[in-house]
């Protein structure tokens, strides 16, 4: 066999731009590009590397190792987990930097490759810079902090390793059920030594979505299921979206008359026009979703990891003998509340279970209720989302308002942690697949503006429009002077509430006194419109709602990243739609504020029991 003679960050380079995939007709690499902060440990034998193979695969540089983590992410769940992206990091806090991405993309379910450089195999110059020694153990290094936010781990030690780790590791980044972070820990002197690779290691490979079609036994199940129900609801996670399955949803929806509700990463894969898209559902989610989810006696979840907040931490589907059946193309996901387990892709099961199903349609009083409800639901959020009127700081709702009257159906808004996500859960009505992006699986503060930046790496011909607080932006904003550098251009909302709002709103609701969450009034140093112009971007000030959406079309015409800071009002949230989320409250307390809260919280905890 004939064998070329590569370092392994050679031959690792190689094989992965020897990977393909087809994107609406159209073969394309799988591995967009490469975020790289090169250091000690990874500088010398896989940056030699990737700048060899710089025409195919492009090297990226960030600022943050957490933010080049997140911008891999976004950019590989804007592309329907057909693309991806990889980061490389030195050993040490570069490492120990990604973590936090890693988590975001493992709860997600989203692919990442981590390549962080680790300590010497051999150990002769132990311990090396950055390296974290174990007085007990010397195999672990900084690295095994990924282990457990990484679906499949491996430290290369010896050249050969890499001819299965690899193998396996983009087994894992394509496949639907177990999808997620990897991480090649890359010690850095194997990355350097030189082996004699097999030509068939870097032979091209084209990889395609695997969509595993139902058990005939559980389709029958799920069919008797829905078949009898008198009120059936679906429930739209994101791997509605990943399987590209929009279509055989609304068609779902339309041939059986069973309205849907939407979770955070399944929002979007329904237009919100629709008469049978109920909207968010859950501890966000809306009156009309909510209000039908009560009653609901079957309900099919698609591609939905079932969490407490669409849940409604287990209280929300509460209608004596209702069954869930959860469409999941994993298991684990798929045998969550004692469902019925549909084990399938999400665009295969619905097909085949709309056919199992015939011509079963629910009873007309409850599809009729459906349309109501998702009328009456617009017509009261258009109140909340009304143009605000000065000189009161607007709400999210009303800032939320301003933008989607300033945009565009193809424009896609990102947006994670805090307020922002339950009020565009609730409000905004997105238009096509992936105009809703938000991060919510790990509800992760400083994801937004390095997230859109890989949304614009992956979608550069629409318009992306970031949503973030203050409290998310000071955390992690660097990646704007990225986007400028990358010219890939953002529009970036930013809403100054002065500090952290939301956990400031739940403060309170739970009988505590207001504390360390917000700045002090007085506190008038920071200039955010400053700080923005600082890394590169165009950026002001507005007044208003209406100056907003301005501001927004002008920023449309603009070269480069824009920033718009507006001020908003840190109480004022939705008093509409959500359900009821386990906070748990002190059992004992001097405030009688807690002791109130602890009260009402102890006989909601009784409700759901009852309910159960």
């Amino acid at each position: 066999m004939t064998a070329s003679r590569l370092t392994v960050a050679q031959a690792l380079v190689q094989a992965m731009t020897a990977q393909w995939t087809v994107v609406a007709g159209e073969r394309q690499r799988v591995f967009a590009g490469v975020w790289a902060i090169f250091g000690h440990g990874n500088v010398a034998a896989l940056g030699e590397a990737l700048y060899a193979a710089r025409d195919v695969l492009p090297t990226l540089r960030a600022h943050n190792e957490q933010a080049m983590g997140h911008a891999a992410i976004a950019y590989a769940k804007a592309s329907q987990r057909r693309r991806m992206m990889a980061c490389t990091t030195s050993i040490g806090p570069g490492a120990t930097n990604l973590v936090t991405a890693a988590a975001v993309a493992h709860v997600n379910r989203l692919p990442l490759l981590l390549l962080p450089g680790d300590v010497f195999a051999s150990r002769a110059p132990d311990p090396v810079l950055q390296q974290v020694e174990d007085f007990g153990d010397g195999l672990v290094t900084a690295n095994d902090c990924l282990r457990p936010v990484s679906r499949y781990f491996d430290r290369i030690t010896r050249p050969e390793q890499l001819l299965r780790a690899f193998p396996r590791a983009m087994q894992v980044l394509t496949d639907p059920a177990s999808c997620g972070p990897v991480t090649l820990a890359l010690c850095q002197d194997v990355q350097a030594e030189a082996h004699d690779w097999p030509r068939s290691f870097f032979e091209e490979r084209v990889w395609s979505a695997r969509r595993p079609p139902p058990d005939p036994r559980e389709l029958a199940e799920a069919a008797e299921v829905l078949g009898a129900a008198r009120c059936p609801l679906i429930v739209c996670g994101g791997g509605v979206l990943y399987s590209e399955a929009g279509t055989a949803l609304r068609a779902f929806c339309e041939r059986h008359g069973v309205p849907s509700g939407e979770t955070q990463a399944g929002k979007s894969a329904l237009p919100a026009s629709h008469a049978l898209n109920l909207g968010g559902v859950g501890v966000t989610g809306t009156a009309a979703a909510n209000t039908l989810a009560a009653d609901a006696d079957a309900i099919l979840a698609v591609g939905t990891r079932l969490s407490d907040f669409t849940t409604g931490s287990g209280a929300l589907f509460r209608a004596p003998g209702r069954r869930i059946v959860a469409l999941n193309v994993q298991p684990y996901d798929a045998d969550k509340y004692q469902a019925l387990p549909l084990v399938a892709d999400a665009r295969e099961g619905l097909t085949r279970l709309s056919e199992a199903l015939g011509d079963y349609r629910a009873p007309r009083e409850w599809t009729e209720r459906a349309q109501r409800a998702h009328t009456e639901w617009l017509r009261t959020a258009s109140a909340f989302t009304a143009p605000a009127a000065p000189p009161a700081l607007p709400s999210d709702a009303q800032v939320i308002g301003a933008v989607q009257r300033a945009s565009e159906a193809s424009d896609i808004v990102v947006c994670a942690a805090g307020g922002l996500p339950g009020e565009l859960h609730r409000h905004w009505q997105a238009a096509q697949p992936g105009g809703y992006h938000l991060e919510y699986g790990y509800s992760c503060m400083g994801y937004e503006i390095a997230g859109a930046l890989g949304v614009k790496l992956a979608q550069p011909q629409r318009e992306v429009i970031v949503m973030v607080g203050d409290g998310s932006y000071l955390m992690l904003n660097s990646e704007i002077a990225t986007s400028v550098r990358l010219n890939a251009r953002l529009i970036v909302v930013l809403l100054d509430n002065g500090g952290f709002g939301c956990i400031e709103r739940m403060q309170r609701s739970t009988g505590n006194a207001s504390f360390n969450n917000l700045r002090p009034a007085a506190d008038r140093s920071l200039d955010l419109v400053a700080h923005a112009r600082s890394l590169g971007a165009l950026s002001c000030a507005v007044g208003s709602t209406a100056e907003l959406e301005s501001a927004i079309a002008a920023a449309r015409r603009a070269d480069r990243t824009t920033v718009l800071v507006i001020g908003t009002d840190p109480v004022a949230s939705t008093a509409a739609g959500g359900c009821w989320w386990d906070v748990p409250v002190p059992e004992v307390s001097e405030r009688a504020e807690i002791r109130a809260a602890r009260a009402a919280y102890t006989k909601a905890r009784r409700r759901r029991a009852d309910e159960a």
